[in-house]
């Protein structure tokens, strides 16, 4: 449990602004740009890198470092701790065998034709927004005060909800909500949150998870699409 007072209040807060803000941002920017498909890379780059960044990331390391005292990985720490690659190779190896079947069970192994730089723009910034917020503020504000390990879980377990609801508004504008559920792919997104989440968790190190995600997006719109 939390004993911060101001950090509750913080954080709910924050819950209700950045999903109602990015909700609503998400449906009215698309509805903006949908007709200019023709400047595609220019809209995924003031979207993906400069805007999702100011709207995520900036304000998410901000409450890191505000809070420090109360995080599970300070804001310096969550950057700067060693890595023992070797021991999160595994994860990463699997990661790309998942992909690579899923893929070749599809449409067998080719770059797909709608592979291009608006996906490579994409791989380059949501691994880093999604994880800052995701991993480097939220959770790190909750496994603190998780002084069991089942607790811990717990706050993984809110986390991945959290972080499945945040795709809602995108499924509902491109018609695939009910579809995602109806094909259990939801799945796929409560599970890779899981594994970055643990990721974060064991190495305290929030490029960890960083590099699976993008390794993860790069893999996926080659590959799948």
């Amino acid at each position: 449990m939390i004993k911060n007072k101001k950090l509750v209040i913080t954080l709910f807060v924050y819950y209700v602004l950045f999903y109602t803000i990015w909700s609503l941002f998400g449906m009215v920017f698309n509805q903006m740009t949908a007709a200019t498909e023709n400047d595609v890379i220019f809209i995924q780059l003031i979207r993906s890198g400069i805007i999702k960044n100011l709207v995520w990331t900036l304000p998410a390391l901000v409450l890191v470092k505000h809070f420090e005292t109360d995080m599970y990985v300070g804001l310096k720490e969550m950057f700067t701790n060693k890595i023992k690659w070797l021991q999160v190779l595994p994860i990463f190896l699997l990661c790309i065998v998942c992909v690579v079947i899923s893929a070749w069970k599809r449409s067998g192994l080719s770059i797909v034709d709608t592979f291009g730089w608006s996906q490579i723009i994409i791989v380059l910034f949501v691994g880093i927004t999604e994880e800052s917020v995701f991993r480097g503020w939220l959770l790190n504000s909750t496994l603190k005060k998780a002084d069991k390990e089942w607790k811990q879980w717990v706050a993984i377990g809110v986390n991945a909800l959290l972080f499945l609801m945040i795709h809602f508004p995108i499924w509902i504008y491109d018609g695939v909500f009910i579809t995602n559920f109806q094909t259990f792919a939801f799945i796929d997104i409560i599970l890779l949150s899981i594994v970055f989440s643990w990721l974060f968790m064991t190495t305290k190190n929030i490029l960890v998870p960083i590099s699976l995600h993008m390794l993860y997006d790069l893999l996926v719109f080659m590959l799948i699409g």
